[in-house]
């Protein structure tokens, strides 16, 4: 029997009246085959099955069927349950409904983030996921996926996190709207991250020695020396990689030695024959925009590039959202984009291996696969090691929050400590060596 609380609540979620009373004032006109009382809403169909109709709170009419009146009856018990959890009840939604609905509804991104990430879910989530049923996905579908990417499709970790990240809030849109009283997304990704990089954290920043073996490479390499300008300038003023290649001569102020950062070189992968499409975009936050000082290696890293481009008589042919005279450009005259960059330094840490291996070039260290975003956080460290002011750093970097640079910084002095360790152990052996000597 339902009690007064019950019927308060069910009232509160739109349920019709007989659907709740159907428990307590039993029909007596009618009876199924067994004799047995059916209570409102409930039939028994020609064929001795069972059928039980209502209305949802929106007046929509719903039937459920079974084929025995307690079945029928257990059915209707859940019903009852998610109507009071204002969950929807009997939908038809799918994973695909709800991501068209996020995308209509999801305001507050870059138009690049925002291509990319639906790009993301097409391309990887919908084949899969799209078509179940929002009611019948669980958290193990959601971690099989996971696994499915990088087991199958060998599809990178931060690339599934990426996926994930998509994901999680196209299901949020359906815990939003109560179609579900949790995410089945929540931690699922945890366990593989955990299973990919054994919980230790990639390496985000070169040791000094590796910065040295990575420079003096670029500047003695035939091959790779018109590199030189471009990665010079991302490892030594802490820029994005869109800042940097989107750097025109104009925000140059050679005088002054100062770098104007006001825009970002972002593209779209557009998975055609055309390739990519750039555009010009404001930065994330107002702490984007940012004066950063032109350290003299910068500096001449600029004029070597300068120079390059009038010995090869190269032009700069781009003209992006009324933006051109970009200053890195390859040889036709074009801007450069974050593939092309992490393209070529894979290329440069295997041929700079390689020289080490081979002993022309004389280094205790290799260089560790790294990519563009690497730069940024080894010029970090740097600033880190050096003792530079935390705020002074947070207004170099353009972080908004504070907490992002102190979260690097606790990274790299962390090392630093465990390095500084090191180094008291190995003095002290050698200290206790000594007096140890008859």
């Amino acid at each position: 029997i339902l009690n007064l609380v019950t019927i308060q609540k069910a009232w509160t979620t739109g349920l019709c009246p007989y659907f709740l009373f159907g428990g307590i004032m039993a029909n007596k006109k009618r009876k199924d085959n067994k004799n047995r009382i059916l209570k409102d809403g409930e039939y028994q169909r020609p064929n001795g099955t069972y059928e039980y109709r209502w209305r949802d709170k929106r007046q929509k009419r719903h039937v459920i069927y079974a084929k025995t009146l307690v079945g029928l009856r257990e059915k209707q018990k859940q019903i009852l349950k998610d109507s009071l959890n204002g969950l929807s009840v009997n939908n038809k939604i799918t994973v695909d409904n709800l991501y068209k609905k996020w995308k209509a509804l999801k305001r507050g991104l870059k138009d690049n983030t925002f291509k990319n990430y639906q790009y993301l879910y097409e391309y990887f989530v919908s084949d899969q996921l799209g078509s179940v049923l929002i009611s019948n996905l669980r958290k193990t579908d959601i971690r099989s996926f996971y696994n499915y990417l990088a087991e199958e499709r060998n599809v990178k970790v931060s690339t599934i996190d990426s996926i994930h990240n998509v994901l999680h809030q196209v299901l949020q849109i359906a815990l939003d709207d109560e179609y579900i009283t949790n995410n089945p997304s929540d931690n699922a990704l945890k366990e593989l991250k955990q299973a990919r990089t054994g919980g230790k954290k990639a390496n985000k920043a070169l040791t000094l020695n590796e910065q040295l073996l990575f420079e003096k490479f670029l500047e003695t390499s035939s091959r790779y020396r018109g590199w030189y300008p471009v990665f010079i300038t991302m490892l030594w003023t802490g820029l994005r990689v869109g800042e940097v290649t989107g750097l025109r001569w104009e925000d140059i102020d050679f005088e002054n030695d100062t770098i104007y950062v006001n825009h970002t070189l972002v593209y779209y992968d557009t998975r055609t024959q055309n390739g990519v499409t750039f555009a010009i975009n404001t930065p994330k936050t107002k702490a984007g925009e940012r004066i950063v000082p032109l350290l003299p290696r910068v500096k001449e890293a600029l004029l070597l590039e300068k120079e390059r481009q009038t010995e090869l008589d190269i032009t700069c042919k781009s003209k992006i959202d009324g933006y051109t005279n970009f200053i890195f450009l390859n040889r036709f005259g074009n801007v450069f984009h974050q593939g092309t960059l992490n393209k070529a330094l894979k290329r440069i840490v295997r041929d700079c291996n390689f020289a080490v291996l081979d002993g022309i070039i004389k280094s205790e260290v290799t260089l560790p696969n790294f990519s563009n975003h690497t730069l940024r956080h080894t010029f970090t460290t740097r600033m880190v090691e050096t003792g530079t002011n935390m705020k002074a750093m947070q207004e170099i970097l353009g972080h908004s929050d504070i907490s992002t640079t102190m979260n690097i910084y606790a990274e790299a002095t962390q090392e630093l400590k465990e390095k500084e360790m090191i180094r008291l152990g190995e003095s002290l052996e050698n200290s206790f060596a000594k007096l140890s000597k008859p």
